[in-house]
């Protein structure tokens, strides 16, 4: 027994510490693994009873570049650290740690707890100088071990795969064959691929060709290899996720890529995790190759399917995407960009089918910038779009065409000149450094230096070059410009088909629109500013009006001419209705009418009706012979509304003669009923003046005694009515009923302010 094994060490246990890198080395590597557990027999041989000494084989399968996930080895230090160990029995250093900072925080441990280590050499102290020393260097030697190995083998699997000769799992619709990938032979799942691909060609969403996929319950395959075994194919529905990567590798372009992801270590939180990250850039994959195996996809496309995910993504104010194209009614979806701010205005639909452009700054704690009806400033760029197909204009577009063709010619030629002479630069350095002699190193570095610098000079030069190759326009044969004369007389009728969706009509205009930018303009008069720039880089700029939201939502002058000449005619509000829908004439709300709305235009713009549904019967009169009011009656001679004084009856402020049946109502004057007139008129209504939502003069923003209108909090917090509305019901507002005509006013305490700042907070 050795002078270093006293008996304060026999008096604790031992611990045996087992480990394999991987699980496969502990199935092939048995003759290690048996030395590993011959230590036992050692330790009883230096002196510890046999119930002393313990095995920790827990992480056998663990590598030992790390102590995060190896449990056996943190029990480990654990007892050392408490004293309970008086020697670690271990066949080599590096079965212990292969990471310098796990090794030397064990012999600390050791050192401190007066714990021995014991290896297939010898006997080691901690505290001893020289055995410290030895152990120190073994460790060392242990991590540049592995750190060599990983290069070697890291080496190798680069050098292999820029030959494109390394063998990886496959994606899914390929298979290796002779170490090189070629297509499944599977015809089912080639035809998966290829089919995901000509879907998104035609969608030009993923989620759209998602959608597709679930709609007709097609599944997709998924590749799942196992060790030692054929992979296994496996049908699931498909998703985003999956749909993205597919679109995303260059393998189904035909290019062999290796490296595009890279892991690494970041301290999050305290603990160490690894961070995956996926590089875009192809120069820095580890390896890439063009035209490498049979492609279900041209490269082109690939790319284009690319800047096509790229664009559809809409993550911000601030981002470039303007967002596939979808099937709300807003045609300029994703084109729009504020004039005020340059944010990008976003469609928003506060009332259904009536869209508006709204840039929005609620994300940066603000209100909103502007906004404006969606509906005018759509009609007006179609019917910019579709003059422009006109065949004079087509003809004019297609001259100018030509002529930046010609001067596009001049600038390609520039380009070329400029690449010749950059060349000669590069040929002229590589003579200088070939007439150099070897022996004078001084002017060959330096001739050297310049040849390389004269290098990335040229690869500069054609790196631009090809980028502005990719900006020229692109050139039209005569057959391509009849096809597109031709297309001028159909475009208008195939916007107007009832098949052509709003999702069509957004990829006709991105198709030729770059941009729209909308800016308000308050003076001389309300409008808006429409300047389009055009994919060809032209630019056109328009105008439309911009009325109120009040002003907007107005009956359109066709629509009351139509009901005045339909209520001539003896119609009743069915058919009027029935007729203004077949027209295709709408609302002010852009709704279809129905019989009660066309009764209350009729009542508000005073236009008599033309008869009954029952037909030919004569309207109720006025009072009755006992002095009883009808409906009609109150409404005419003391200015209340119909709904008013239904509510009125809801209420139960007021009974009507008789309670049940289907005749008319009849009032009587009862001291009831001339209170309820009295507030009425107090509020504004008189006989022939009955105050409308649109028509009633409203009250500034601000009154005289400090309080606030609705319209005051719309303007001083940039919300909208129906937020306004919003906080009454949730208790942050309380109004005050008490203006003319019904209004809502509110008094801004500082309680009162804080719970709106709150709210706008919270969103």
């Amino acid at each position: 027994m050795s002078a270093k094994i006293r008996p304060a060490h026999l008096a604790r246990p031992a611990r045996v510490y087992i480990r394999q890198s991987t699980l496969l080395q502990v199935h092939e590597h048995q003759e290690s693994t048996e030395r590993q557990y011959a230590l036992v027999e050692l330790a009883r041989k230096l002196g510890w009873d046999a119930t002393q000494v313990e095995v920790i084989d827990e992480d056998l399968g663990q590598s030992g570049a790390s102590a995060a996930q190896r449990k056996g080895f943190q029990r480990l230090t654990a007892e050392v650290s408490l004293g309970k160990v008086g020697a670690v029995l271990s066949l080599e250093v590096s079965r212990l740690a292969r990471s310098s900072a796990d090794w030397h925080r064990l012999l600390d441990l050791c050192a401190l707890a007066d714990t021995l280590i014991i290896d297939d050499d010898g006997i080691y102290d901690a505290n001893d100088f020289n055995d410290r020393l030895v152990l120190g260097m073994k460790g060392t030697m242990s991590d540049a071990e592995r750190h060599s190995m990983r290069l070697r083998l890291q080496g190798g699997i680069l050098h292999k795969a820029k030959k494109g000769e390394l063998v990886f799992p496959p994606p899914t619709g390929y298979v290796f064959q002779e170490g090189k990938l070629v297509f499944d032979p599977d015809e089912q799942v080639q035809r998966a691929v290829r089919l995901l691909f000509e879907r998104f060609r035609l969608e030009g969403s993923v989620s759209a060709t998602v959608r597709y996929f679930n709609h007709h319950q097609l599944l997709f395959p998924a590749r799942h290899g196992h060790r030692g075994s054929s992979a296994e194919i496996r049908w699931h529905s498909l998703d985003v996720p999956r749909a993205l990567s597919l679109l995303r590798n260059p393998a189904y372009a035909g290019a062999y890529a290796w490296g595009r992801n890279r892991e690494r270590r970041v301290l999050v939180e305290g603990v160490v995790r690894r961070k995956h990250q996926a590089l875009e850039a192809r120069e820095q994959w580890h390896a890439f190759l063009r035209d490498a195996h049979p492609a279900y996809i041209r490269w082109e496309e690939h790319l284009e399917n690319l800047r096509r995910i790229e664009d559809n993504a809409v993550r911000g104010a601030h981002v470039h995407g303007r967002g596939a194209p979808r099937g709300g009614q807003a045609l300029l979806q994703g084109l729009v960009l504020c004039g005020k701010c340059g944010r990008r205005m976003n469609p928003v639909y506060p009332v259904a089918d009536a869209p508006s452009y709204q840039c929005s700054r609620r994300m940066y704690g603000e209100g909103n910038c502007w906004s404006t009806v969606a509906p005018r400033i759509d009609e007006k760029l179609v019917q910019t779009v579709l003059c422009a197909f006109a065949p004079p204009e087509l003809d004019l577009s297609l001259a100018v065409l030509k002529q930046v063709e010609h001067q596009t010619a001049d600038v390609d030629r520039q380009w070329k000149l400029r690449l010749e002479r950059v060349r000669y630069e590069v040929q002229r350095a590589e003579r200088q450094y070939n007439a150099v002699e070897p022996e004078n190193r001084v002017v060959a570095r330096t001739l050297e230096t310049r040849w390389n610098q004269k290098l990335e000079e040229l690869a500069r030069v054609e790196r631009e070059y090809e980028q502005a190759r990719s900006a020229r326009k692109l050139e039209l044969s005569d057959k391509d410009k009849k096809k597109i004369l031709a297309l001028a007389g159909n475009l208008p009728r195939l916007w107007s088909a009832p098949t052509t969706t709003s999702a069509d009509k957004k990829r006709i205009l991105r198709l030729l629109i770059q941009e729209v930018v909308l800016c308000p303009v308050d003076v001389p008069q309300r409008a808006t500013r429409i300047r389009i720039l055009w994919k060809t880089g032209a630019i056109t700029e328009l105008s439309t009006p911009r009325p109120t939201l009040a002003q907007s939502r107005l009956t359109s002058t066709q629509a009351l001419v139509a009901i005045r000449q339909l209520a001539r005619q003896k119609r009743t509000d069915q058919q009027i209705a029935e007729e203004l829908n077949r027209r295709g004439i709408q609302s002010g709300l852009r709704r279809l009418f129905n019989r009660a709305s066309v009764a209350t235009l009729r009542q508000r713009h005073g236009i008599a009706s033309g008869r009954s549904p029952g037909g030919g019967s004569q309207p109720v009169p006025e009072r009755d012979a006992q002095g009883r009011y009808s409906l009609r009656g109150l409404t005419s001679q003391f200015g209340v509304t119909a709904p008013m004084i239904r509510y009125w009856v809801k209420r139960g402020l007021l009974t009507p003669e008789p309670r049940q049946g289907t005749g008319p109502f009849w009032f009587e004057m009862t001291p009831e009923l001339e209170a309820l007139l009295a507030k009425a008129q107090r509020q504004g209504y008189r006989p022939g003046q009955q105050p409308g939502h649109l028509g009633r003069p409203r009250p500034p923003p601000r009154l005289a005694d400090g309080r606030y209108s609705t319209r005051g909090l719309v303007e001083k917090y940039g919300v909208t009515w129906s937020q306004v509305r919003y906080w009454i019901k949730a208790g942050v507002l309380t109004p005050e009923r008490d203006l003319p005509r019904g209004f809502l006013c509110f008094r801004l305490t500082r309680a009162v302010e804080q719970r709106i700042q709150a709210a706008l907070a919270r969103g």
